[in-house]
């Protein structure tokens, strides 16, 4: 039979608790690592997180730093009846515009077919052109579309309603697209061609397998040629529009004039009586919203810096960053480009000239009124930006931030050198940590082997001194009984 073992039992003591507490002596090594440990993957977290604050800033920086944003125009117009966008690098400038004709597409529709009219619309063909009708006001001639074929759709006999004749010429991509517009009276066919302008004019031409000889009737009822009496009518003819720029007619397909000057989109809403103002101006308002998001970045990052490397008197408790030399180093940086003064700009000298200066805190503020001088002289504020330099002495300044941000964002940056360096330590940590667990695991069963050893030998040793004490009392009970006789 196995025998049965309990730590103590043998001496009494309380061996489990004396190997714990011993091992938890011998684990303040390791608690010092593990401590240190969570340290280092603190301090690796927030490097990630201020390095992505750097980036955001070096962006900013870059984007001011950018001719896309100083080349950026914003357009604005008297009268709703034109409207205008503009691209980068269109040309400042003022443009009268006078609209005397919109784009138009041609549109025709059928007469009126109700339940009692017979379903005869097939079987036969519908042939489309895409062309211009000339002669004004009397259409005179009818001149094919370069590059245009004619499409012809094919109805058969079970293509016998408006429904079905309007969704085969839809599906033969003809140039033209086919409703039926139902009201109380009947349904009717409307088809108008897919573009605006004058040379996206069509004429259908309608051919019956069996013709009745009625124009009313199948088919035959859905001809059209503006050049002669149709059973279609004529609703709209397809027209160009008609403009003036400055002075200067134009003639569109469309109701959207591009590059009408460079860089200008015209959108012609409706005919006007006399010109319409409008303006090309360089898009400051764009440029003030970089600046606002540059300076939200900046203080992003310097509010950061200021709290991880801060001491906190009521709690005793350093941020994570507290004496780094790499962190104070890099808001050391920040504040040198901020402090140094730029000859970019004949104008501005510092960013103070245009409402940007620095608070006692690290961050920055902005002056509204400052910045609004600034944005009034666009071409100066660019160079204090964005001028890139012979030197730092003579360059703008997001160009130096740009450049700071490149030079700790990169390859071999402080930022991806301080972070391998911190992952190397963790490794380290766990490492000793590794091996610190192994020597405990040693070292515990060591010592429950001692206890153990120790636990049975005072076993024994209580037994023998058990049994000696029985054997005397027992000699002495036998004395006392014997004297006693």
């Amino acid at each position: 039979m196995a025998t049965i073992t309990s730590a103590g039992i043998g001496s009494g003591l309380d061996i489990n608790s004396i190997v714990t507490q011993l091992l938890a002596i011998e684990r303040q090594p390791l608690v010092a690592l593990e401590r240190q440990e969570t340290q280092l993957t603190t301090k690796l977290s927030e490097f990630g997180r201020m390095q992505g604050m750097v980036s955001a800033m070096r962006d900013k920086a870059s984007a001011l730093s950018s001719s896309t944003l100083w080349n950026r125009t914003s357009g604005a117009s008297a009268d709703a009846a034109v409207s205008i966008t503009t691209a980068a690098g269109a040309a400042v400038g003022a443009y009268a515009v006078q609209v005397q004709q919109l784009a138009a597409v041609q549109t025709v529709s059928s007469r009126r077919f109700n339940d009692a009219d017979p379903a005869v619309f097939g079987p036969g063909t519908l042939t489309i052109e895409i062309g211009a009708y000339t002669g004004t006001p009397t259409v005179a001639g009818f001149t094919a579309k370069a590059g245009a074929a004619a499409v012809t759709v094919t109805l058969g006999a079970e293509d016998d309603t408006l429904a079905e004749v309007r969704d085969k010429i839809n599906a033969a991509n003809a140039g033209v697209t086919a409703t039926v517009i139902n009201d109380a009276n009947g349904a009717r066919l409307a088809i108008r061609s897919k573009d605006s302008g004058a040379e996206n004019g069509f004429r259908i031409t309608a051919t019956e397998t069996a013709d009745d000889g009625v124009a009313a009737n199948g088919l035959s009822a859905l001809a059209f040629d503006a050049r002669a009496a149709s059973p279609m009518t004529f609703n709209q003819r397809a027209a160009n529009a008609l403009a003036t720029i400055n002075g200067i007619n134009v003639e569109s397909a469309s109701n959207t004039l591009a590059d009408v000057p460079d860089g200008v989109t015209l959108k012609l809403v409706k005919t006007t009586t006399a010109p319409v103002e409008v303006t090309v101006a360089a898009d400051s308002a764009a440029v003030k919203t970089a600046v606002e998001d540059f300076v939200k970045s900046y203080n992003e990052l310097a509010n950061f810096i200021r709290v991880q490397t801060s001491f906190n008197e009521a709690s005793q408790t350093g941020g994570a960053m507290q004496g780094d030399s790499l962190v104070l180093g890099i808001q050391r940086q920040m504040r040198a480009v901020l402090n140094d003064p730029s000859s970019a700009s004949s104008a501005f000298g510092r960013l103070s000239d245009v409402g940007l200066s620095l608070q006692r805190d690290g961050t920055l503020a902005i002056n509204a009124s400052a910045l609004d001088n600034g944005l009034a002289n666009l071409g100066e504020l660019q160079k204090l930006f964005a001028t890139n330099g012979a030197s730092n002495a003579d360059s703008g300044f997001m160009r130096r931030f740009k450049e700071l941000g490149d030079v700790l964002l990169g390859p071999e940056g402080a930022f991806d050198t301080r972070k391998d360096s911190l992952q190397a330590r963790i490794d380290r940590n766990e490492e000793r940590q590794d091996q610190m667990e192994a020597r405990l695991a040693s070292t515990e069963r060591r010592l429950r082997a001692q206890y153990t050893a120790l636990d049975r030998n005072m076993g024994q040793l209580n037994g023998l001194s058990s049994a000696v004490s029985q054997q005397l009392q027992a000699l002495s009970n036998f004395y006392d009984a014997r004297n006693n006789s």
